[in-house]
């Protein structure tokens, strides 16, 4: 699912709502989650999963092309783990 599914979906689903005020509340949402990440906070949404920012450390690569080595600088990377009602959903449970 695309972000305009998703608001495709809400918007079918609460006639009530205007599809622009569905687009500027799922958007705000994702803006904030993408600050606090930014900001090195945690993001938790209780049943479906926790967002985090984990730091990778700076290495040496190799370039797949030539075999020559490279260096990787240190960098932070999204992470999602999954909530328990969101795994026993996908596992049937």
């Amino acid at each position: 699912m695309i972000r305009s599914e998703l608001i495709q979906k809400i918007a079918d689903e609460n006639p009530h709502l205007y599809q622009r005020d569905v687009e500027r509340i799922v958007n705000t949402i994702f803006e904030e989650i993408v600050s606090a990440l930014s900001r090195g906070d945690r993001v938790e949404l209780r049943g479906f999963g926790a967002f985090s920012v984990k730091q990778r450390d700076a290495r040496v690569g190799r370039n797949p092309r030539t075999g020559e080595a490279v260096e990787v600088e240190e960098k932070h990377v999204p992470f999602f783990k999954t909530g328990k009602l969101l795994r026993d959903r996908l596992n049937g449970n």
